[in-house]
């Protein structure tokens, strides 16, 4: 057996020039692995969200015999890796009493939180810590970014269901019972916090290249001058990574490009006429009708280089938020939560379907590329607990006894997959499970869980 030697991670970085975090290479070891013991590549935790439930004839499997063989169309993306996924099945919400006139104020609130705002305290934010904030206390001092918190949509949502403070409205992250934690919706201000560079006050994220050829440049020649000392594997995770990093860049470069040309065009602006005396472009913001695939893959991706890099092990992605979200992409063109309201229309329910079935497979696009990344002795995914749900069962009714989720990677060897199963069992239940496989001591239940849901365990 050739012993190749463990090449310390820190000099590497240094080697390179620059603050890039690295992809796990089977020659350097994690901060936190015993010297001379084998690197075990960490578990990470992520959450994706889309509001207002499902059609739940479309989304649950006939049978466990069939969930791998016969999947149903709302998550037929998910095919390649259903092995890899686990389905569970009768996971109740936060019943919403007092706050019955409030579903879509408490949908995603209690989602990561399992647990009802105080009533005496409607106008203010005080609920509970949540279950992704609960991760990053235990392992956020390893990492550069404690958790990632990304969204599609501004998170400036009013609505005043039973007084309720508009926060809970759009977010899902609580640093405390009285902090929410803000989600990012710019991808390139997303891409310079993974290589830890800020744009300077009084700038716009068009107005000079935050992430600068020269420093991608310096990256990949220092990267060179690493691989001579690595052995074949490493070379292909070295380059893989950076061309991961260069398409991330373009397809964000793209993106401003196309809202860049389209504001001028609006302002009666040729793009092709702009002088350098016009005025700077305006901030950049994903507007409703814009090709919302392309944009939550670009997010999709940046949380792949995230966990890839141990930039950070836990992240949430918003998908959507109730209300005023639209799915022209689809042909459709009303909003997903009047479709929600669907009477039980057979023509209306499919467009739901379709919503849902979209949402799922941007969740499908990351988790694939998550399994196509080597890590270690197996896969990216292999590493992760990637979690995709809905606060509402059925958006019609707004019931909340049976949450749609979808779990996909191994957690290191923690969960058993490639099964879908039925229990009895409550959000802060399933909370508490995911955040034991991820290895997070609780000294409490979270919100109203009274377990773990130990079938999904591989114990």
């Amino acid at each position: 057996m050739i012993n190749t030697p463990m090449l310390d991670r820190r000099n590497c970085l240094k080697g390179i020039g620059v603050t890039l975090a690295l992809p796990l290479l089977d020659s350097i070891g994690w901060a936190e692995s015993k010297k001379g013991s084998p690197a075990k590549p960490p578990v990470r935790l992520g959450f994706m969200y889309m509001p207002h439930g499902v059609i739940m004839r479309d989304f649950w499997p006939t049978s466990p015999e069939k969930f791998l063989t016969e999947p149903p169309k709302s998550i037929e993306s998910l095919r390649p890796v259903l092995n890899q996924c686990l389905m569970v099945k009768g996971v109740s919400g936060v019943p919403i009493k007092p706050f019955n006139g409030a579903p879509h104020a408490l949908e995603l609130s209690t989602w990561l939180t399992a647990t009802l705002p105080n009533a005496d305290h409607r106008n203010k934010i005080d609920i509970a810590i949540s279950a992704d904030q609960i991760a990053a206390n235990y392992v956020g001092g390893l990492t550069a970014l404690p958790s990632l918190e990304l969204a599609t949509m501004p998170q400036t949502h009013k609505e005043n269901q039973e007084g309720l403070n508009e926060g809970y409205y759009s977010h899902c992250s609580f640093r405390s019972a009285t902090q929410v934690v803000p989600a990012e919706i710019n991808p390139r201000n997303v891409l310079n916090r993974l290589f830890g560079k800020t744009d300077k006050p009084g700038t716009t994220s068009l107005q000079h290249d935050p992430l600068d050829r020269s420093m991608l440049d310096l990256v990949i020649g220092g990267a060179r001058e690493l691989r001579k000392r690595l052995p074949q594997d490493d070379q292909h995770k070295i380059d893989e990574y950076l061309d991961s990093v260069r398409f991330v860049e373009r397809r964000i470069a793209a993106i401003e490009h196309r809202q860049k040309d389209a504001a001028l065009e609006k302002a009666g602006v040729s793009a092709s006429q702009r002088n350098a005396s016009d005025s700077p472009p305006i901030e950049i913001k994903i507007p409703i009708g814009d090709k919302r695939s392309e944009y939550m893959q670009v997010m999709c991706d940046l949380n792949v280089l995230a966990f890839q890099t141990n930039t950070t092990r836990v992240s949430t992605y918003i998908g959507s938020t109730p209300n005023g979200v639209t799915y022209p992409e689809l042909g459709l063109s009303g909003e997903h939560h009047s479709f929600t309201h669907h009477q039980n229309k057979d023509e209306t329910m499919s467009k739901v379907a379709a919503i849902t079935a979209f949402n799922i497979s941007q969740f499908a696009y990351m988790v694939k590329k998550m399994a196509s990344l080597k890590e270690g002795s197996g896969t990216l995914l292999d590493n992760c607990i990637m979690m995709w749900g809905s606060g509402l069962e059925d958006g019609n009714n707004h019931t909340r006894q049976n949450l749609p989720f979808i779990i996909a990677g191994g957690g290191g060897g923690s969960l058993k997959t490639g099964r879908f199963l039925t229990t009895e069992a409550n959000q802060g239940d399933l909370l508490s499970t995911l955040l034991a496989c991820m290895g997070v001591p609780l000294d409490r239940p979270i919100g109203i869980a009274t377990k773990q849901i130990k079938e999904m365990m591989n114990i």
